[in-house]
């Protein structure tokens, strides 16, 4: 089935008070691009139900993906806002569909132990003749279920006449898992113009980390005056929330990557790792650095070095044309020099995102991934070390550019940060 040149006209009856993050010929591109994804998957109706995939193709934007949400993406008309009713007018002030594409199922479904809201997906693609169409969902997705692929299969068969012969074949239902986020990962103008501000967010967190930053402060304390900074961000720009909340590991708890604070005062003698963003529009720039009250270990300071440089080699090779697994072993030729095995992948894919997790789910900076880097393509370069008794983490949000290596995002000193005892 060839792909309906239609794409809509963001516009119709949507109130004119909307501000939309993007124009609408942006969404229309968006769209397009998806549907020749599609096509290329002979996947005729597609429903996406994470958020970040949501808010790319329609503009939602809403706090409602602890309920089943998604967005339905045909061949030949607009997408359709599927989700709880309450929320169905969350969508009528965020997304650029009118009236007649947003669809709310009724309360009684929510985490009812009788209903599943996915039986009212079903009827919705029955409804609109849909449901037997080739269907392509997120199965290897945060938001989307086991229960929940299964209330939506075993209802299909059972209202849509012959959709159990074609649900019974292999791939039935196909999975589309990553179909809209490849088509993620070259920003728009506008893309970089959010991101780049959310790095300016960021840079002015870890002025503010560096300004109130002492011995026996308590960690929640600290992390308070970096959500403050956080959301306060520029005197132009309001920073947003970021889909993962700071992490910021000591001593020994530095050794893990995912920590993140309690009530305990911050210990002289020992280094703390500092994973952050800024965040605008739902679009990223993640920032790692580190500090450490009293004077470094030799051996953190000679690892700062060896990871700077590392930084560095990686950041020249982040060039369009290379791989991504340039950049990787780049990086690890010079950490192998100075005496560092480090072998986790070194950085992803970021950009538009929710919770809990900022990155795209794409690319990876690793040494088995041989995607070509292209312009606008940006990525969060991310080699923090952990080792057996402390840890380090000393990252750049970056972007390919069309000519030279790439550029970061934000302007913070690499160095360790270090406060008198």
């Amino acid at each position: 089935m060839l792909v309906s040149n239609y794409v809509g006209d963001p516009g119709g009856t949507v109130p004119a008070d909307i501000e939309l993050p993007f124009e609408r010929q942006e969404y229309r591109d968006r769209l397009h691009r998806t549907r020749l994804a599609m096509e290329r998957r002979g996947v005729e109706v597609l429903f996406a139900a994470d958020p970040s995939n949501m808010a790319w193709l329609t503009g939602y934007d809403g706090w409602s993906f602890y309920t089943y949400q998604g967005v339905i993406v045909t061949l030949d008309d607009d997408p359709v806002y599927w989700g709880r009713l309450m929320d169905a007018q969350g969508a009528r002030r965020t997304v650029w569909m009118d009236d007649e594409h947003i669809v709310g199922y009724p309360d009684h479904f929510v985490q009812s132990t009788e209903e599943h809201p996915m039986e009212h997906l079903a009827h919705t693609l029955a409804s609109r003749g849909l449901g037997n169409r080739r269907l392509g969902v997120e199965l290897d997705n945060y938001y989307y279920s086991a229960a929940a692929h299964r209330a939506l299969v075993e209802t299909l068969i059972r209202i849509v006449p012959g959709a159990s012969e074609q649900l019974s074949e292999r791939d039935g239902i196909s999975d589309a898992t990553g179909l809209v986020n490849w088509q993620r990962k070259i920003k728009s103008d506008r893309e970089l113009e959010y991101m780049g501000i959310a790095g300016e967010i960021v840079g002015r967190v870890y002025a503010r980390l560096r300004d109130v930053l002492r011995p026996g402060m308590r960690k929640n304390d600290l992390v308070a005056e970096i959500m403050h900074a956080t959301v306060t961000g520029t005197e132009t720009h309001g920073g947003d929330y970021p889909a993962i909340v700071p992490l910021l590991p000591t001593g020994l708890d530095a050794t893990a990557s995912h920590l993140t604070w309690n009530d305990k005062p911050m210990e002289v003698g020992v280094g703390t790792f500092f994973e952050l963003a800024g965040c605008y529009r739902r679009y990223h720039a993640p920032l790692c650095r580190s500090a450490f009250i009293g004077e470094p270990w030799p051996l953190m300071r000679s690892a700062e070095v060896a990871l700077i440089e590392g930084l560095e080699a990686g950041i020249e090779q982040a060039r369009a044309g290379n791989r991504a697994c340039d950049v990787a072993n780049a990086l690890s030729e010079v950490l192998e020099r100075a005496g560092i095995e480090r072998t986790a992948r070194c950085g992803y894919s970021t950009g538009l995102s929710y919770p809990p997790d900022w990155g795209e789910r794409t690319i990876s900076f690793r040494s088995t991934d041989e995607t070509v880097l292209e312009p606008g393509m940006t990525f969060h370069f991310m080699p923090g070390l952990w080792m057996d008794t402390w840890g380090l983490e000393i990252t750049e949000s970056i972007v390919i550019t069309a000519d030279g290596p790439a550029r970061t995002l934000a302007d913070v000193p690499r160095e360790i940060i270090v406060v008198d005892a």
